[in-house]
């Protein structure tokens, strides 16, 4: 917050584009049917009878008759239909919803994905382009289809959502969580309000269990308290309010140059774990710190290293004292858990600088401070006030110089000015000395400006003597201005040095993210990156990145590039393998000459930056800790821009060869398909004409084997272009078996078939028609390579899932193969694997996983492949 109160900028410029859209409103649930479209339409019928227009663009009742009984009033716009792979699918007409242009519309499942063919791909980019549109939104969302928690939700479902919503959608919008109790949920699922009778009792064997369910409703109510807390957060910066407003948990640690502040750091993590919030780690720059020696240098340094590593938030606070720093960094960050060191202090250091936690304790309305003992007295050091560029001789005879000089001119100007306005001249050089060397050298000019005036101008003359009371009195009130002026001076000087060291390090900075910007490839990034670190934090550059699998320096700066010793190396390789600081001034591998620092981002680790100081001590101090930290993030964004622009040159070098694969397999598969058709009818045609001719089955059966790798082909086009249609349906497995062997019948001519899939197999949801090439396509493969005419089909219940395994009686699959035998045109070398065109297995696994069904491949303990497909039940 800034001081005088006003709004912030930034807030008033997201309000102000807030204003030129529509408001959306999420009803977020932990599970289906805890009633989110319910509420959603009685709000929406609420607010039309308050005089709103309100339309529905997209509701699913899934048959509830209260659900349909609350959409009857309301004003319901016809979905477009979409004709795709031959079938037809409905979706939210947004140009209809545009044209109307009602104030709200309602809109349901909005993680839903879109037909293709659809101008969005996702639903929630509809809503955005409403809400772009000006027009409010009521929309539904169940929580595990947030793109954060989709991951964490799968951790303990064991169902993982595809479709997801990202983050950003909950920017500005309200967000109301539709509660329901575990019980309560589980009553409704049992009593069918929810799925149909034997859906119900599958899905509270899985997902809707009274531990998932309490463990997603906490999800819910947090991900909301996370969207209140934002909203009232921004609305405090819009309006300038200050105060902490706890609407969510924040907390903040000072650390200091005291032994013992580890503690404090390590409360700090526990704390805010506990809380489930963030935390910052801070250390209050005071001009005292200029005093500080090496080793206190070091533990503020190690301090804030151990905070980032257990995952706070770092910062270096320049301000005029502590207190000072940390009501700023309270107010601006909204904290409302403070944590802080109590350490025994001498009194003259109490006297003179005050208690910091009773400061705190004082001042934090509405902020928790929790103060914990910071162990014993710190050592003693010798601190001091930034200085100019004169030498301490010069400092220690510029006040005696400057009284000196005042005292011949005020001689010189007295007759003109009379004794009245001598004392005001005096204090000219109180104002310089402060200004130039600081607060005490100014205050001792105040004093000998105060002796120099008594002894050249208050009677009796050149004495020390006061002989008027009132001589006295205007004395003393010259020392007192004197004093003052020098202290106000000292204080505005220390400001301007903070001021100007935070402006040179931003700069600093700014500067380095420009040259990044700059850079266009890996050589001169990485150059960049040397050449502008050595010149911020005057030490030598490195920079190592992996190169057939082993370290290489790649840039230096300055000078060329070094030769690393064996324990540089090694201290190099442990920050590439661990993400982890190395070297000299860490806590690993200390012997090493160099410093080493990791580049660590999304992709993981993408280089090792390595510092090298003159002396051989610490490269980076505390003073330049942040900066070290800022610089390397930039460096490390800079890594990862580069790497994702190479991905994407690669992605598209792929896309442009699978197109083209696509296209020769798609032009393959329908030119060989006519003159197979006419081969086949004139292969019936001599089977007419010559019935007992020998070869006419082997025909018959090789066209067969034709048309299977043409469908192959085909399906393959289909898997590579994303143009599956999936309808999942319940189906019982022992029917499919048995009309992919019918389908099958010719080749399994001869195989003897052991059928063991019990009847009483619970069904499987799965697409049917994509199911039976699954099916056929490792039936073909097991009765090919299936040795001695055997295939057993076995299918058995496990606690969460039904399996179905084709099990052939040949030499088995080559050891280490199990998997790449479903990549594209993978054969097996040496196993009953080789031979074929290498496309039906793959064409199975891309079926299987397009069904969320698990498929894998191993060898039988008595002797040949199998392959099972594992169906959740």
């Amino acid at each position: 917050m800034l001081d005088d109160n006003r709004p912030s900028p930034d807030a008033l410029l997201r309000a102000a584009k807030a204003e030129e859209r529509g408001r959306l409103k999420i009803f977020l649930g932990a599970a289906p049917g805890v009633g989110k479209t319910f509420e959603m339409l009685r709000e929406g019928a609420e607010r039309q009878r308050a005089g709103t227009d309100v339309v529905v663009a997209v509701v699913e009742t899934h048959g509830r008759a209260e659900t349909q009984t609350l959409v009857e009033p309301l004003e319901v716009i016809a979905r477009r239909p979409i004709d795709y792979q031959g079938h037809r699918l409905d979706e939210m007409d947004l140009d209809a919803v545009l044209e109307r242009r009602p104030q709200l519309v309602l809109v349901d499942e909005f993680a839903h994905t879109n037909a293709p063919g659809s101008r969005h791909p996702k639903r929630w980019q509809d809503v955005m382009e409403l809400l772009d549109a000006g027009i409010d939104v009521y929309t539904t969302l169940n929580v595990q289809h947030v793109d954060s928690l989709n991951d964490v939700v799968a951790s303990f479902t064991r169902v993982r959502v595809r479709e997801t919503v990202p983050d950003s959608v909950f920017d500005g919008a309200e967000v109301e969580v539709v509660d329901l109790p575990p019980d309560e949920l589980i009553e409704r699922l049992k009593a069918g309000k929810v799925y149909i009778p034997a859906e119900a009792t599958r899905a509270l064997d899985r997902f809707f269990s009274k531990a998932n369910l309490s463990a997603l409703r906490e999800m819910a109510l947090r991900r909301a308290a996370q969207s209140v807390d934002q909203a009232l957060t921004e609305h405090l910066d819009t309006h300038a309010v200050t105060g902490t407003f706890a609407g969510g948990e924040r907390v903040l640690v000072a650390v200091s140059e005291l032994p013992g502040a580890d503690t404090l750091v390590r409360a700090a993590k526990r704390l805010a774990d506990a809380l489930k919030a963030p935390w910052q780690a801070v250390f209050i720059e005071t001009p005292r710190a200029a005093g500080f020696g090496e080793e206190q240098r070091r533990q503020v340094a190690d301090m804030l290293g151990l905070a980032a590593s257990l995952g706070a938030t770092i910062a270096t606070i320049p301000a005029e004292s502590v207190t000072a720093g940390l009501r700023d960094q309270i107010a601006e960050a909204r904290i409302t858990q403070l944590v802080i060191g109590k350490s025994s202090r001498s009194w003259w250091f109490a006297l003179r600088h005050g208690s910091v936690v009773d400061a705190m304790l004082a001042a934090g309305e509405g902020l928790a401070v929790h103060v914990i003992p910071a162990g014993g007295a710190p050592a003693q050091t010798r601190t001091s006030v930034p200085r100019g560029d004169w030498s301490l001789a010069i400092d220690a005879f510029v006040p005696v110089l400057l009284v000196a000089l005042t005292t011949v001119l005020t001689r010189t100007v007295e007759p003109w000015i009379g004794p009245g306005g001598i004392d005001l001249i005096y204090l000219l050089p109180v104002i310089v000395a402060s200004a130039r060397l600081g607060l005490w050298p100014g205050v001792a000019t105040g004093i000998l400006s105060g002796l120099a005036y008594n002894f050249f101008f208050l009677p009796p003359l050149y004495t020390f003597t006061i002989a008027d009371p009132q001589s006295l009195l205007t004395l003393f009130v010259l020392i007192g201005i004197a004093t003052f002026t020098a202290n106000l001076t000292g204080r505005l000087k220390i400001r301007a040095t903070i001021g100007a060291r935070s402006a040179q390090e931003n700069a600093a900075v700014a500067g380095f993210g420009q040259a990044l910007a700059r850079a266009s490839d890996w050589r001169s990034t990485s150059q960049t990156i040397c050449s502008e670190a050595a010149r911020l934090l005057g030490v030598t550059v490195i920079l190592l990145d992996q190169r057939d699998g082993e370290l290489e320096c790649i840039a230096s700066a300055p000078g060329p590039i070094p030769e690393l010793g064996t324990v540089d190396r090694a201290a190099a390789d442990w920050a590439w393998a661990k993400g982890e600081a190395t070297g000299v001034g860490t806590g690993t591998l200390v012997s090493a000459d160099w410093q080493f620092q990791p580049l660590k981002t999304s992709l993981g680790v993408l280089g090792v930056v390595g510092l090298l100081a003159e002396d051989g001590g610490n490269p980076v101090g505390a003073d330049r800790a942040v900066l070290l930290t800022t610089l390397l993030g930039q460096a490390a964004l800079a890594q990862e821009r580069l790497k994702l622009e190479d991905q994407l040159r690669d992605v598209s070098v792929l896309r442009e060869r699978d197109r083209l694969r696509a296209a020769l397999l798609s032009s393959i598969g329908h030119d060989l398909r006519t003159p197979l058709t006419s081969v086949a009818a004139s292969v019936d045609a001599l089977a007419r004409q010559y019935p007992d001719a020998a070869a006419v089955p082997l025909a018959r059966a090789d066209i067969a084997r034709l048309r299977r790798f043409l469908d192959n082909l085909l399906d393959m086009v289909r898997l590579d272009s994303g143009a599956l249609a999936i309808s999942l349906e319940a189906i019982d497995l022992t029917d499919a078996v048995a009309s992919a062997v019918h389908d099958l019948k010719d080749l399994l001519r001869g195989v003897h078939i052991d059928l063991q899939v019990p009847v009483d197999l619970p069904l499987v949801r799965a697409d049917p028609t994509l199911l039976h090439h699954v099916l056929i396509n490792l039936l073909a493969n097991a009765a090919i390579h299936g040795g001695d005419g055997r295939v057993a089909i076995i299918g058995k219940r496990t606690p969460d899932t039904v399996l179905l395994s084709v099990r052939d009686h040949g030499p088995g699959l080559e050891p280490g193969s199990e998997k790449r035998v479903f990549d594209t045109f993978a054969q097996g070398r040496g196993s009953d694997r080789s031979g074929g065109s290498g496309l039906g297995l793959a064409i199975a696994k891309g079926f299987a996983e397009a069904m969320q069904v698990g498929i894998a491949a191993r060898n039988h303990p008595d002797g040949g492949a199998e392959f099972s497909l594992a169906f959740a039940v």
